[in-house]
């Protein structure tokens, strides 16, 4: 695992930009990149339209989905659409919106499926970009529910207690199986979150994706970074 932390999120962002700018120059053959909703990720996308990126060759596709059309405001594929891309692309692989969320989460696993290198435990997608709510969720893993104990699939419904809506969410296997996850993390409401999930012996969903990667990136501002030991 590596950690850098930056002054503020601006800074922050332009890391992020620039991770995801590098990693399409290193490795071309997994040029697959997931891509996370949230406002912090949203800045890093904005960025990142503004540099190189070849996306001719690249497949870019979302981490987690709420149950909304494309153009809803709470659409992360909507979002990740107008930051990034701006106009539809064959490079972008949005989440469909359909009433049968169970069919949604199966009809977008079956998308990734075409693009997203197989290895012998299935799909490996490339780099990824995560961010970690304050309950330690990340994509639309949330503690305690469902998801968390799926151990075949690669996208799934999820149903969410505590805010009583379905998500459409990217499971475990899926994420540990990246060659790369990259977490974004700013402000001083994740402080907390990020030393429990960090240096603790926690078993939040962000921590257990953390620890099983391959290689795990961590991108902060300094007041996210506040509460870890030496920041």
């Amino acid at each position: 695992m590596r950690l850098r932390v930056f002054s503020d999120t601006s800074n922050l962002a332009d890391a992020a930009a620039d991770e995801v700018a590098a990693w399409s120059r290193v490795d071309r053959a997994y040029l697959t990149v997931g891509l996370a909703g949230g406002s912090t990720p949203r800045l890093a996308y904005e960025r990142l339209r503004r540099l190189r990126m070849p996306w001719d060759r690249a497949h870019a596709w979302v981490t987690d989905e709420r149950p909304v059309p494309l153009d809803h405001p709470d659409s992360n594929s909507g979002m990740i659409l107008r930051s990034l891309f701006e106009r539809p692309s064959e490079s972008f692989h949005p989440v469909p919106w359909a009433d049968d969320i169970a069919a949604a989460a199966a009809a977008y696993e079956e998308e990734l499926g075409r693009f997203l290198p197989q290895g012998p435990g299935g799909m490996q997608p490339g780099l990824i970009v995560l961010g970690v709510g304050e309950d330690g969720h990340t994509a639309s893993l949330f503690p305690g529910t469902e998801a968390l104990m799926e151990t075949h699939r690669g996208f799934v419904p999820n149903w969410v207690p505590e805010l009583s809506t379905w998500r459409l969410t990217a499971t475990l296997p899926l994420l540990t199986a990246a060659r790369r996850v990259v977490f974004l993390v700013s402000g001083a409401h994740k402080a907390e979150i990020v030393a429990e999930v960090l240096e603790g012996s926690s078993d939040l969903p962000a921590a257990v994706v953390s620890r099983e990667a391959r290689d795990a990136v961590w991108l902060l501002d300094r007041e996210a970074a506040s509460l870890l030991g030496g920041a």
